[in-house]
């Protein structure tokens, strides 16, 4: 495959504070990511990146580490850099562990932008849900390797989480600020998944095109004292999220993660044991079915 060409890449700020590799590697990020190279494409040679940035081989090398740390490009002795695969990320749907703390445990960083954080009229369910209109909506956009991931947007009752700023809440856990500052631990709750297509707005967010499929994950959450806590909507970029799914007798819970490999035939839905009883097996197999025909649908209207 020819190198990518790179004619359109800007030049780097020599006046400023940014290390001249960190300014390299983030043109050459946004460049892979704005032109969509597909995994495998050629990267101009270390010697063409020097000669295009006017800077030591070094200054390259180092730029390109960065890049082949974040899993972006991959890179061999002897031969120019190419674009890596698409990572594909996990994630485990529990009411108690939240994606901040389930991508720390697997050693993925998650990076948090609080987008808004401030009172506002909820819609009629949520204050339903909450028994009250006095509430918090906050808004934040996560990230892996600068990469978007999700778009989630949270209410919160405005009394129990006095003096909550929204730097508290840049790259941190939500549930981890709650259970240390305000002593509130997410108890029971219940999640749905659904397939949507992204509008305008989420569009831009997430650096995808309108009616792009987007999985998204509402949840309502009480606290430890079953109180009503939270109620979020999660937009997940669907082509980097795959939903695992733990079955055990009389128990189901939807695992969402960064996929990793083809999903499994599913058995028809509503499928029964011998015995006549719903297989909880069946039922988990039939959601994923569901998931993915949505999904089809969409990328088909796309």
């Amino acid at each position: 495959m020819a190198p990518a060409t790179h004619d359109a890449l800007p030049i780097l700020d020599r006046s400023g504070d940014v290390p001249l590799h960190a300014q390299v590697a983030a043109l050459l990020r946004g460049f892979i990511r704005s032109n969509k190279l597909a995994a495998g494409a050629v990267l101009p040679s270390e010697a063409a990146l020097c000669e295009r940035f006017g800077v030591a081989r070094s200054v390259v090398r180092q730029a390109l580490a960065a890049l082949a740390t974040e899993g972006l490009i991959q890179r061999e002795s002897g031969r120019p850099a190419t674009v890596a695969a698409q990572q594909e990320h996990r994630r485990l749907v529990q009411r108690s562990t939240g994606l901040y703390e389930q991508f720390a445990q697997s050693g993925v960083a998650l990076q948090t932008r609080v987008l808004a954080f401030a009172r506002a009229e909820p819609p009629a369910d949520v204050a339903a849900f909450f028994g009250t209109s006095k509430l918090l909506m906050l808004e934040r956009l996560r990230h892996v390797a600068d990469a978007p991931l999700a778009y989630v947007r949270t209410w919160l009752p405005v009394d129990v989480v006095p003096g909550l700023r929204a730097e508290d809440l840049t790259d941190a856990s939500l549930h981890g600020v709650l259970t240390r500052r305000f002593g509130l631990r997410p108890g029971a709750g219940r999640n749905q998944i659904r397939a949507v297509a992204a509008d305008a707005k989420l569009a831009k967010l997430l650096d995808t095109t309108t009616g792009t499929p987007l999985l998204m994950l509402q949840g309502q959450g009480m606290d430890q004292h079953d109180r009503p806590l939270e109620w979020f909507t999660t937009w997940h970029r669907a082509e980097q999220l795959v939903f695992d799914v733990d079955v055990s007798n009389g128990h189901e819970s939807v695992h969402p993660r960064l996929q990793d490999g083809p999903v499994e035939p599913a058995e028809p839905a509503g499928a029964v044991t011998p015995q006549g009883q719903h297989d909880p097996l069946a039922r988990a197999q039939a959601l994923v079915a569901e998931l993915s025909a949505e999904l089809a649908r969409l990328r088909g209207q796309a």
